[in-house]
């Protein structure tokens, strides 16, 4: 137990130091540990409202058990400064996609992400973020974070991201 929670530690650490760019933006950001306008050194650059200021200064994903989508007390923490930040930028929208791990069949990882999103997305609609301005898609097991049939990776791809679209 303990080495699975170093390897997790581990993975989580390397993931937030690493940046990328690509065409998804909701898989381009870190888990976004800190609160609002922090950013990852204290000042944040970027444009107040869009997505690279979610990303820098809210966090964009939350993580998920094996097989489960319910919320574990990070994501909430990070979906409550996901409401904030969205109340306080009202005119933008979002999509939360739901994704699973390489583990099981095409079918039931596509109703695990939606299940995922949907968690996600409920909970956002509860803290007073309108429905109309959340929608969700289901990626599965389709579009891995990171590479890697090992607990490591397998944790960092059971999540739901936050994409702006506006």
């Amino acid at each position: 137990m303990l080495k699975k929670l170093l390897c997790l530690t581990a993975a989580v650490v390397l993931v937030s130091a690493c940046s990328t760019t690509g065409v998804n933006e909701g898989d381009a950001g870190r888990s976004g540990q800190q609160g609002y306008g922090q950013g990852q050194h204290g000042v944040s650059s970027a444009t107040p409202g869009t997505m690279e200021d979610m990303v820098v200064n809210v966090g964009d994903r939350v993580f998920f058990a094996f097989d489960r989508s319910d919320l574990k007390p990070d994501a909430q923490d990070t979906l409550d400064r996901q409401a904030a930040w969205l109340k306080k930028f009202g005119g933008v929208k979002v999509i939360i996609e739901g994704h699973a791990d390489e583990r099981g069949t095409r079918e039931y990882n596509l109703a695990l992400g939606e299940r995922r999103a949907t968690a996600a997305k409920n909970y956002l609609v509860a803290a007073g973020v309108a429905a109309s301005r959340i929608s969700t898609v289901s990626y599965g097991k389709e579009r891995p974070a990171v590479a890697g049939s090992n607990e490591a990776a397998w944790a960092q791809n059971r999540r739901a991201v936050t994409v702006v679209v506006q």
